[in-house]
């Protein structure tokens, strides 16, 4: 995997951030490569036309595959998240409808939740609705905003309020939406730090089949929670293995750049800041894999993802700052991946979830814990 996301995936990179017919041929490539390499849909079920690797074995793989933000994309887990999903609370119409082309990279999708002007972290605040119709569907009316692979999405999951009303803790419900519905309209591109990749939409009353219900109703938060456990996972695995490139990078950098009295890795400062990074991944890598390892045996795993998510995004935020000052102007300019790394390392602190949402709910649950 890691050979193959060095040799393939990362000098497509610029192609891929361009997106745009370009990036679909590219990642049309990728993916007959990655099928012929037998890696491609490597953690996604076998019942659903993955290869079942087991959480705790693909963990090592998604590190490597996440070294590029477009590995997940161009190997085939990408959808994984959304793909159980609708295997454990879909209705058989959709796990008919959608489950093997999304599989198998026919169809994309993605999940709108966070929304302009309501905290992301509060979403008990969810002010889009989804009304019932005629013949037991759905009308769904309101606005999410950084939705990830929105714009070139065919299905999304959309949280919106079926009964009661904000802050009700019960009543929110997710429904799949076909993006080519009538009223669903992408309404602009949010580029983060630049970067693109984020969309806002718009649902004006579109209409949703009543089996399009994911779970039950008013019961959202019980999936998004299973979701989210898993994604910050794996994200942070991702996340790790973004640093170690970072950290690759830096290491190149300090060991061949010479100046007129030797190596740049000869000075001390340098030498900290290759030793703080290499502190950084050592010491994150364990807490990443105590999650997993959680998840796996189907553990509570509140506290172990809290502590991953923290540590992965800080990680790839130190190291590729570090990776950066050594590499001077370069780091900064678009030879290397280091931009790109230092923004998801930023961007990291946010996703998810701000580091501060972990930090308060990690210390309330550790404070809850009866010691006997």
């Amino acid at each position: 995997m890691a050979d193959f996301v060095r040799a393939r995936v990362v000098p497509c990179e610029p192609v891929l951030d361009g997106g745009g017919p370009a990036a679909a041929a590219a990642l049309r490539r990728l993916r007959k490569e990655a099928e012929a390499e037998g890696l491609w849909a490597l953690p996604l079920p076998e019942e659903l036309g993955g290869q079942g690797l087991p959480l705790s074995s693909y963990a090592h793989v998604a590190e490597a595959e996440g070294a590029s933000d477009h590995g997940p994309v161009a190997l085939g887990s990408a959808s994984l998240l959304d793909a159980l999903m609708l295997w454990r609370h879909g209705s058989r119409r959709v796990r008919e409808c959608y489950l093997a082309p999304l599989v198998a990279g026919d169809l994309r999708a993605c999940y709108a939740m966070t929304e302009p002007d309501v905290p992301g972290t509060d979403p008990f605040l969810t002010t889009t609705r989804a009304d019932e119709g005629e013949g037991g569907g759905w009308r769904v009316t309101g606005r999410k905003w950084f939705v990830s692979g929105g714009a070139e999405a065919d299905l999304v999951t959309v949280l919106a309020r079926t009964d009661g009303r904000a802050p009700d803790r019960d009543g929110l419900s997710l429904l799949l939406v076909p993006a080519t519905s009538p009223g669903f309209r992408v309404v602009r591109e949010l580029p983060v730090l630049g970067a693109t990749g984020q969309a806002e939409i718009e649902l004006d009353g579109v209409a949703v089949d009543g089996d399009h219900l994911i779970g039950r109703r008013g019961k959202a938060l019980a999936v998004a929670a299973e979701r989210l456990q898993l994604g910050r996972t794996l994200r942070s695995l991702r996340w790790l293995g973004q640093a170690g490139r970072a950290f690759e990078l830096m290491r190149e950098r300090a060991v061949t750049r010479t100046r007129s009295r030797g190596p740049l890795g000869d000075l001390q400062l340098v030498q900290r800041l290759v030793f703080e990074s290499l502190l950084a991944l050592r010491t994150t890598r364990p807490l990443v894999h105590e999650a997993v390892a959680r998840l796996d045996a189907g553990a509570d795993a509140h506290v172990e993802v809290g502590l991953a998510k923290v540590a992965a995004a800080r990680t790839l935020d130190l190291v590729a700052d570090a990776a950066i000052q050594v590499h001077g102007a370069a780091g900064l300019g678009p030879d290397t991946a280091l931009p790109a790394l230092f923004r998801t390392g930023r961007a990291a602190r946010v996703l998810d979830g701000p580091d501060e949402l972990h930090i308060t709910s990690v210390a309330r649950r550790v404070l809850r814990t009866d010691p006997a």
